[in-house]
């Protein structure tokens, strides 16, 4: 009996009227280790969500064929699967990390005497390094996410779904992760299907690959050396990564640095709550026709001195400036004028229940017509790939979808100082490039871009300069 099976299978979300994916035809046996791949919204995140039970028609989408789990239908079978997902906050619950672990185990109700042996052994298979009273909020982000496959691995789960578990992860994070992955994918006790970007590394991870479409079903299914070889036409069409293909971008010419658009003196911020600085002491300087990289490892304070920079933190001490002006005390009005602002997480800052309203909001509260924003939002849309999905509910898109709309929000207003965090998360080879072409004519038009990355090929190819923070300093 195979692990996954899908007949026909498709999936069309609530109001919408394209299907996310139709004629679905898969097996996948016990044991199998699978790359999943397609293009931003081809459905991948999709389909681990239909594996693990998680769509359900009743909140109005609507579901065709058949997809089966160990022979049940899969929202039958969900002790038979467990999921991973792109921000290992999304799994965290409990503020102790063995209490986490034990936490599905409970709500399966195993009996108190299995669950700590079942904690320890899961634990240890992810090699965690803490105690299991360790605090959960002192974790690093690959801590964290492996923390987060210990609590599920401790289910037993005959088939582990994985939704890009390394992308919101510096690279020693990613590495650690990867590293536990290749444990357990040699283990061949459990199936193993791999939604991931970074081809190149997840590849020693598999045994095969199966590549989907948006709106359709499979396209290409099997062995890695199989299908990028002969698929690579198609795959490089559609905009799929494969490897050896690294990622190009049109830089646009620069006139070197003009006027300071934003700065940073002497600032430091603590989160309520804890006892350590996020930044203690950070100098910043951003000038027209200036892109500067904010590097370094998870919980360094990038993003914290992002959203200082951007207005969107009052300092605990020491200065930001946008201009001349406090960047903290600015009117939403004012600020939207002056910088554009892209969060880690993009469903943090939409306010519209559709797309092309999300893209007009920015330029009606900076006082443009009616006709204007109209104007913006279609060039926008058409611009990022995103026209089809103007109706849409933002937070119905893909992880991509709504990294290219959130960057689209950012330049509506066309404000002089874009402040990116991961502008570049979940993108597939094409919009990849349209959204660093984007950026860089930005720059060329005398616009300062800081953004906050772990994408070591962004930083080489646009950055102008590049600053390091470990700890909330500069290292």
């Amino acid at each position: 009996m195979p692990v996954i099976e899908a007949r026909g299978w498709g999936w069309r979300h609530a109001g919408r009227r394209a299907w996310a994916l139709r004629g679905v035809d898969l097996r996948i046996d016990e044991g199998e280790r699978v790359l999943l791949l397609g293009a931003s919204g081809a459905g991948k995140s999709t389909l681990l969500l239909a594996l693990a039970g998680l769509l359900d028609e009743s909140g109005g989408g609507e579901a065709e064929g058949e997809l089966r789990v160990a022979g049940r239908p899969a929202a039958q079978a969900r002790d038979e699967t467990g999921i991973v997902f792109q921000d290992p906050e999304t799994a965290l619950v409990m503020a102790r990390a063995g209490d986490d672990v034990a936490f599905g185990l409970e709500n399966r109700c195993v009996p108190t005497e299995r669950i700590w042996p079942r904690v320890h052994a899961a634990l240890a298979s992810v090699s965690f390094p803490y105690p299991e009273d360790h605090r959960t909020d002192a974790l690093s982000g690959g801590e964290k996410q492996r923390l987060a496959i210990a609590g599920t691995i401790a289910l037993r789960p005959r088939l582990l779904l994985l939704d890009e578990p390394t992308a919101n992860l510096d690279p020693e994070g990613a590495a650690l992760v990867r590293s536990v992955l290749a444990r357990l994918a040699e283990e061949r006790s459990r199936t193993l299907v791999l939604v991931e970007h970074r081809i190149a590394d997840a590849l020693p991870l598999v045994d095969r690959v199966v590549v989907i479409e948006a709106g359709g079903g499979v396209i290409a299914d099997g062995t890695p050396s199989k299908v990028f070889a002969g698929e690579r036409a198609r795959l490089d069409a559609l905009g799929v990564w494969v490897p050896g293909s690294p990622p190009s971008a049109v830089a646009h010419p620069r006139d070197g640095a003009g006027r300071v658009l934003g700065t940073a003196r002497d600032v430091a911020y603590r989160y309520p709550g804890s006892d350590a600085w996020a930044l203690d002491g950070m100098d910043l300087e951003v000038r027209e026709g200036e892109a500067i990289a904010l590097v370094g490892p998870n919980g360094s304070g990038k993003s914290t001195l992002a959203m200082i920079v951007a207005g969107l933190l009052r300092p605990a001490r020491g200065d930001a400036r946008l201009g001349r002006d406090d960047a903290w005390r600015l009117a939403a009005r004012q600020l939207i004028t002056r910088v554009g602002t892209v969060f880690q997480n993009p469903e943090h800052q939409f306010v519209a229940s559709r797309v092309d309203d999300e893209l007009a909001t920015g330029p009606r509260r900076a006082g443009r017509s009616a006709e204007e924003a109209g104007r913006v939002v279609a060039a926008l849309l058409e611009r990022l790939h995103l026209s089809h999905l103007a109706a849409a509910n933002p937070f119905t898109l893909s992880g991509g979808e709504q990294r290219r709309l959130s960057v689209a929000t950012a330049l509506a207003t066309a404000p002089p100082l874009l402040v990116l965090d991961e502008p570049t998360f979940g993108q597939d080879r094409r919009t990849y490039r349209e959204l660093v072409e984007l950026l860089a004519m930005h720059r060329a038009s005398a616009g300062g871009v800081l953004f906050a990355t772990h994408d070591t090929d962004l930083v080489a190819s646009f950055a102008d300069r590049t600053i390091t923070l470990r700890a909330g300093r500069a290292a």
